[in-house]
């Protein structure tokens, strides 16, 4: 006969959807079996009950036989043995359709017994575990249910352990159970065919003893026949024996396999994380927004497919799209009322779906999965093969190479046509760089101070100045990223030209030892994202990068206040990655800072959708600009001042020209005082005396000189 199909005990822990819809093929196929089993246990106990209708009896049930072929079994529709079997034992069952009814007893125990206990205690055992293993499964969900709505602040831990505990068994049990059901039906398809057989098989032989001497229907040819039906069903019952003992044998195996897995969250040092996954799949809650403020979760059926992160739903036949996870980002995050939550970004930042896992190793398997699908690993001929090659460069990579050469001779080729000077640029693209210059054999040391700390999340700017400037002008209130009119933050941005808005995810920044060339950025990503992969640190601050003419502002995109602000003037380098076009940085230099006076410099490393040349061409017209702009500002200053030293000039002319007029007045009155007076005598020689007025004259004229002269 040929092969039985059965459902795959090893899927019922997983319990997918496929499964759930390969349990209802089966499901329907043994309602089909019953039905058609009751219909026949019906034709034998007429076949028993009315022996006066012992010919109509046994020609209902040669019709039952040959509708078989008819019937429509979902799992054995093509079975063209056991057709042709049962149509040769209808045609014997309507030969003797006119025998006599003595049969009772005969028929009683080979007929009507095996017929009965298959429909008593075979086909009733898959209706009492179905209903066993339904009660099982929605135990299940409630108390997963219950488990994923346990709060992280008001974190009980009597009611965990409850919570842990009611997890445990109801997952326990309905495993269980579903392997149990799962090997009835198994079984079933086996019982099937001898449930068909043995009464059939049961009845022929009471014919033959009954007319064993005298019936001329009943020949060898026949007894033949019967015979090898007879061992055709007890090497079906020995392959049901064999196949019975490895499915209990399995059932065993997995009990013991899955025994750590019933807990919601397993101890990490028992059950590793895989890292190298590039298809993953199980069940997440997912976050639904039901009002402004208020959301909802609920539980499906999570699944990758190629680039597309899918979703099905329990009782749905095929899963639907949710986001295409191409070139995506995801990161952990922290949800008030939930744990093990992630967020996934669509590449153009457009969708967002913040998801929950079971566990904390469910969780980082969920990320770095789509981290690898996101890279298009799963494109390769060995995708989990270069999954791990990929981790473990990461792991390697925060060893330094010997010389900045070496580590950089295969990213970037060296030309010979532009001298090493060129690269110490104020701001540099490159988009706009058309051949990269000669290595230097510089140290690493030369670029990043080793045991640099590494700032993974934005918390301020690296100078006390900048720090005072983002908390006046940034910190609580909120900014037009368009430089509108909005009191006086926008009055910064009035006179600026350039206003343009990209989006960027902060990846990390940390001082460097100088700034003269971009090598010092491309060390700086390689040695965050070093860092990001060995520490797992799958975070990133998403925001608005505003560049204008005086600064370079992060904007939250949500509330659309400034994170950080850097003046334009700090910003003395500017460079995106050789390979990743949405790798790019910048480096930031704060004239003070230290106590030796020595700058502080910083190199801060973002991540954009759009092309990082773009926003490092961006930065650069922005310096350029800031530059005409200065310069005009400086001619304007000289000349205002060239006028001022002219009024000076002027008025300091004016003033000799007075002090020149005073002095010749002062020298006339001097020379008129000088002259010899004539005395007004008598005759009698006596002086004249003068009146009042002429004294007051007198007096006034030499009060007048004495003031002159002091002046002089």
């Amino acid at each position: 006969m040929p092969g039985i199909d059965k459902l795959p005990i090893e899927e019922t822990f997983e319990d997918s959807p496929q499964t759930r819809s390969l349990l209802g093929v089966f499901e329907e196929d043994a309602a089909a079996i019953s039905k058609y089993s009751q219909q026949l246990f019906q034709a034998m106990h007429r076949i028993y009950d009315a022996q006066n209708e012992l010919s109509a009896a046994t020609h209902l049930t040669s019709k039952l036989l040959k509708g078989y072929e008819k019937q429509r079994f979902p799992l054995c529709c093509d079975d063209e043995v056991m057709s042709s079997t049962l149509q040769q034992f209808a045609k014997v069952i309507d030969e003797l359709s006119s025998c006599h009814a003595v049969l009772s007893t005969q028929l009683a125990d080979a007929m009507m017994f095996p017929i009965t206990q298959f429909k008593e205690r075979d086909l009733k055992e898959i209706l009492t575990l179905k209903e066993v293993f339904q009660i099982a499964s929605d135990d299940h969900d409630m108390a997963i249910n219950r488990y994923s709505r346990l709060s992280k602040r008001r974190d009980n831990e009597k009611v965990k352990g409850e919570v842990m505990e009611d997890v445990y068994t109801s997952r326990k049990k309905q495993h269980q159970t579903m392997m149990h059901y799962f090997t009835a039906l198994n079984t079933l398809q086996y019982k099937k065919k001898m449930s068909l057989l043995e009464p059939l098989l049961g009845y022929m032989q009471a014919q033959i003893s009954f007319f064993k001497l005298g019936s001329e229907n009943l020949t060898q040819q026949w007894e033949d026949f019967l015979t090898d039906i007879g061992t055709s069903v007890q090497n079906v019952r020995r392959e049901m024996a064999g196949e019975m003992d490895v499915m209990q044998q399995t059932i065993q195996d997995m009990e013991q396999a899955n025994d750590l897995l019933y807990m919601p969250d397993p101890d990490p040092s028992l059950v590793p994380v895989n890292r190298n996954l590039t298809r993953k799949a199980g069940y997440l809650n997912t976050r639904n927004k039901t009002g402004l403020v208020s959301s909802s979760w609920e539980r499906q059926y999570f699944f990758t497919q190629g680039g597309n992160l899918m979703s099905q739903a329990r009782g749905d036949v095929a899963g639907g799209l949710v986001m295409d996870i191409d070139n995506c980002s995801v990161m952990a995050v922290d949800c008030e009322d939930r744990r093990f939550c992630f967020q996934i970004t669509s590449f153009d930042g457009k969708k967002v779906a913040i998801l929950q896992a079971e566990s904390r190793k469910d969780c980082e398997e969920w990320i770095a999965t789509i981290n690898n699908i996101s890279k298009r690993i799963y494109l390769s001929e060995n995708p989990e093969e270069i999954a791990a090659r990929v981790n473990q460069s990461a792991l390697e990579a925060v060893t330094p190479s010997p010389s900045f050469q070496q580590r950089h001779e295969s990213l970037r080729p060296s030309t010979q046509g532009r001298p090493p000077a060129a690269r110490a640029s104020s701001v540099s693209s490159a988009g706009s760089e058309t051949a990269s210059p000669a290595l230097s054999v510089l140290s690493l040391d030369a670029l990043v101070a080793p045991n640099t700390p590494i700032q993974f999340d934005i918390i301020s700017p690296v100078s006390e100045e900048d720090a005072g400037q983002a908390k006046a002008a940034g910190l609580g209130r909120r900014t037009n990223p368009f430089g509108e009119s909005g009191g006086t933050p926008a009055q910064e941005s009035e006179g600026s030209i350039l206003h343009q808005l990209f989006f960027a995810r902060f990846l990390g920044c940390m001082e460097v030892q100088n700034a003269e060339s971009s090598d010092v950025i491309y060390e700086t990503m390689r040695q965050i994202l070093a860092a990001r992969a060995i520490h797992n640190i799958f975070r990133m601050t998403e925001s608005h990068l505003l560049v204008t003419c005086e600064c370079l502002k992060l904007i939250d995109p949500q509330t659309q206040v400034t994170r950080l602000r850097f003046p334009l003037s700090s910003v003395v380098l500017c460079a995106a990655h050789q390979e990743n076009k949405r790798l790019f940085g910048f480096v930031l230099q704060t004239a003070e800072g230290r106590v030796d006076g020595r700058p502080i410099i910083v190199c801060y490393i973002f991540e954009s959708n759009n092309d990082g040349e773009k926003i490092c061409d961006s930065v650069g017209l922005a310096k350029q600009i800031a530059f005409h702009s200065e310069m005009d500002r400086k001619a304007t200053e000289k000349k205002k001042e060239q006028d001022r030293a002219k009024e000076k000039q002027q008025e300091e002319l004016s003033k000799q020209k007075q002090i020149e007029k005073d002095l010749e007045e002062q020298s006339r009155l001097i020379a008129a005082f000088s002259r010899p007076t004539p005395l007004a005598a008598g005759t009698d020689g006596q002086f004249l005396v003068l009146s009042n007025s002429q004294s007051e004259d007198s007096d006034a004229g030499v009060e007048g000189r004495e003031k002159g002269e002091s002046e002089a």
